[in-house]
């Protein structure tokens, strides 16, 4: 890039009048004019300072009363850690604090986190060290130190390439900006600047920003971006900047394979791993800062793909946030993080944790989003917000001051709070599935050839073998919304995760390797959706064993009805579905209520019941066991189970924790042949509903539940449904091979009896379907491009090209 003119340059004042308007709500979209001044007549150095400025104020936060909650206790809180991070410097070969050694290179990321922390309490007034000279000397003697001894031109990278290449670096980076901006005379010592910046280009040198590849892809992608742009604003070097702003482009489009967002709103990271809570976080918040800190300079973002990312907000993370919380099922290996050791302000990672760190990253997106998009962002965080009753969003302690002014001003303005929304989103590139109804909403997790059983790496989740054998989760709105939150993961039965059906074979740590590479042999994994209800299904392979079985959802209006069948194993050991397993907390004791008897159980002791038609617990929902007129063998286990976060991840904090649990579930024996279930399982109800559900024989049919198809009729919701895994029949429906089908029959004003078919090969052979619906049809309303209808009269009969994708292909039809 040329060097900037000064007529394309901002004055300092004028630059940071804008930036810091409104929280820094810039950066120029189509139909949205930032305001300039009338004759920029800066130098091209001014510009490069204002863009530091206005990092600094992204990062350290503007416009709030530093003396007024929630801001005064998280500055204090710096100003405390600050103090405690210098005193506790003691420079050495090795390290700079004794307990940060550099080897392993996390070592020298957290070294720069302190030096960050103290850089912060520096800068930021209310902190008690605002200003503090002292404390300045000691962070160029830490930068120095650093710098002289690890972080250099000289030393070749070991260990986790990220610590080197992001996670040191940005630290490095945010700290040197934010003394430049705020120390006295000039701010850093040129000789130090010239050393950090050097070791920057070391470590990330501009090749990285080449092809689109290797760990150079999705989120990696945004935050060597994001390094490059502030190391080319920090050296004034505008062909850096402008090697961040195009590198940016690669990540914008949807993509069909790999990491990345797709069409149908899934994030995937490290090739295999549905990853929208964590990664996909860190993506939408590198993107926020970069669009917002470039906006209306010489280096604006101005691909019009970047709209996919601002569509990603409703489209790809919304559906995953509830009530503040992001599900578990996109988080990843995360979910094993808990406390984590060396961590100064002791806070708990959890899904609350990662759905706060993803309601940040949209306020902060919003700035350079369209009016129309930011009130409806501003909306949705404001219910969110206001929802969150297990961690109140403004005092979760993970947020900056910057984070919390942005969240307060919404907080406090005028827009009205958005309810959780109602429906059912799939998510087919990632195998994973949302349920929303009123009051609760469910997530189902599931793996294929595409996409991982689970992620493990670094220490971190071995025992995450079955979060994708078909795991149900489910909240509601008011209550159980700390389910998987208080301690569950460290204290679960990683044997009898809620939803799966599992080889009790016991694995190894770390079972079929790391980082997302264990997948199994299926490819029959998604469903069709009308975007409320839903029909899903699993063609599950057990993860080191020989268990196979076919597995069924049909989301509907109250309920979940969940079939299994062809379920067969060669282990040597039973085999079970875990029909649910609740967290009842430290102390929890609900009631199970089980055909009408409460059930207290004795701790640690398997209660079994031979013909159990329905279940209720207390404070959660029930269950429906459909297995014959009289019911279905269960098993319910009471016990308290103690763990620790550092058993599920060597980073994290040893301190035990004790959980109540209530499981239930049924067993298949041991070495089964075609064994099945089929229960329905229904959130918040009451335990007057459930029973009233289970003795209503005619609510529901089941059409089939074998290794072929798997299909029921719900006549009072006009719902017939089927998963074909084979070429078959079920009830009404007949399928040339293997599809997903929902039908929903409906009256509606001016068309009388109306049908609409909904189908989708998750298969993704590509081959075409043939659908036979055996009900009279007088005419066809409409139909997507890819359904041909070769016969109506009485019957239907379509014909389908249902591509590679899983996607859902529709036809409306009138009714006789």
């Amino acid at each position: 890039m040329p060097p900037v003119s000064a007529t394309s340059v901002w004055s300092r004042r004028g630059f940071l009048a804008v930036s810091t308007a409104s929280a820094l709500g810039l950066a120029a979209r189509p139909g949205y004019a930032a305001p300039r001044p009338a004759a920029p007549a800066a130098a091209a150095g001014g510009e490069y300072d204002a863009l530091r400025a206005r990092w600094c104020a992204l990062t350290l936060g503007a416009g709030f009363d530093p003396a007024a909650p929630p801001y005064a206790a998280a500055l204090q809180e710096t100003g405390t850690l600050a103090g405690t991070f210098r005193a506790g410097m003691r420079p050495a070969a090795g390290s700079l604090w004794p307990d940060c050694r550099y080897d392993p290179p996390s070592g020298i990321t957290q070294s720069y986190s302190r030096l960050n922390t103290m850089a912060q309490a520096y800068a930021q007034p209310g902190t008690g060290r605002t200003g503090d000279p002292g404390l300045a000397d000691d962070l160029l003697k830490g930068l120095d130190h650093l710098g002289t001894t690890v972080y250099n031109t000289a030393t070749t990278r070991y260990g986790n390439w990220w610590e080197w290449q992001i996670g040191s670096p940005r630290l490095l980076l945010d700290t040197l900006a934010i003394l430049d901006e705020h120390l006295p005379d000039g701010g850093l010592p040129d000789d130090l600047r010239a050393r950090c910046l050097a070791a920057v280009d070391h470590f990330v040198p501009d090749s990285l920003l080449g092809d689109y590849t290797g760990t150079s892809t999705g989120a990696n992608r945004v935050d060597l971006c994001r390094v490059v742009a502030l190391r080319g604003i920090l050296g004034r070097d505008p062909a850096k900047i402008a090697l961040a702003r195009d590198a940016l482009s690669p990540v914008f489009p949807y993509v069909t394979k790999g990491d990345g967002l797709y069409a149908d709103g899934s994030f995937v990271q490290h090739t295999w791993v549905a990853y929208s809570g964590t990664y996909g976080y860190v993506l939408l918040d590198g993107l926020g800062r970069l669009f917002t800190l470039l906006g209306g300079s010489s280096w604006e973002v101005t691909d019009p793909a970047r709209q996919i990312i601002f569509d990603s907000v409703e489209h790809a993370y919304a559906p995953l946030l509830y009530n503040g919380l992001m599900m578990d099922s996109v988080n990843g290996r995360a979910i094993s993080r808990g406390y984590l050791r060396n961590d100064e302000r002791h806070i708990l990672r959890s899904d609350h944790y990662h759905g706060h760190a993803l309601i940040a990253a949209v306020a902060l997106l919003g700035q350079a989003a369209s009016g129309a998009e930011r009130d409806r962002w501003h909306a949705m965080v404001k219910g969110w917000t206001a929802r969150d009753r297990t961690l109140p969003v403004l005092t979760d302690r993970q947020y900056t001051v910057a984070d919390l002014a942005r969240l307060q001003k919404i907080a406090d303005s005028s827009v009205a709070a958005a309810p959780e929304p109602v429906g059912h989103r799939l998510f087919p590139a990632m195998d994973r599935s949302v349920h929303r109804r009123p009051g609760w909403a469910a997530g189902l997790a599931m793996a294929s050839d595409r996409i991982a059983y689970y992620e493990n790496g670094n220490g971190e989740n071995p025992h995450g073998w079955h979060t994708g054998a078909g795991m149900l989760s489910w909240w509601g709105a008011d209550f159980a919304g700390d389910q998987y939150t208080d301690a569950f993961w460290p204290t679960v039965d990683p044997y009898r995760l809620p939803g799966t059906t599992v080889s009790t074979k016991r694995l190894a740590d770390n079972e079929g390797g790391g980082w997302g590479e264990p997948k199994p042999a299926a490819r029959w994994v998604g469903g069709t959706t009308d975007g409320e209800f839903a029909a899903i299904g699993q063609d599950l392979r057990g993860l080191a064993s020989t268990l196979t079985a076919k597995k069924s959802w049909f989301a509907l209006a109250d309920c979940i009805v969940c079939l299994g069948a062809g379920i067969t194993g060669r282990d040597g050991v039973p085999a079970e579905t875990i029909v649910d397993n609740r967290c009842l907390g430290e102390f929890g004791d609900a009631t199970l209520t089980v055909d009408g008897v409460r059930r207290p159980g004795t701790p640690g002791v398997t209660s079994s019941f031979p013909r159990a038609r329905w279940a209720h617990l207390d404070g959660h929902g029930g269950w429906v066991f459909l297995g014959s007129p009289g019911g279905a063998p269960l098993q319910a286990l009471r016990e308290a189970r103690t763990g620790s976060w550092h058993d599920i991840n060597t980073t994290s904090s040893p301190q035990p924790f004790t959980r109540r649990y209530l499981t239930l579930w049924h067993d298949h024996g041991t070495d089964p042949t075609d064994a099945g279930y089929a229960y329905l399982l229904m959130p918040g109800a009451t335990a007057r509903t459930v029973a009233a559900r289970a003795a209503d024989r005619r609510w529901l049919t089941v059409l089939a539940n074998d290794a072929g198809r798997q299909a029921i009729a719900v006549d009072p919701l006009g719902l017939t449904a089927a998963n074909f895994w084979r070429a078959g029949h079920a009830g009404p429906l007949r399928s040339s091979g293997p599809a997903s089908v929902l039908v929903r029959e409906r009256r509606t004003a001016g068309h009388g009896r109306t049908a609409r078919l909904c189908i989708a090969g998750p298969e993704r052979s590509g081959d075409t379907l043939e659908i036979t619906w055996s009900r009279p049809v007088r005419a066809v309303l409409d139909h997507d491009p890819s359904v041909e209808v070769p016969a109506t009269g009485r019957a239907l009969r379509l014909r389908i090209r249902p591509g590679t994708s899983c996607a859902t292909h529709t036809c409306t039809v009138r009714l006789h």
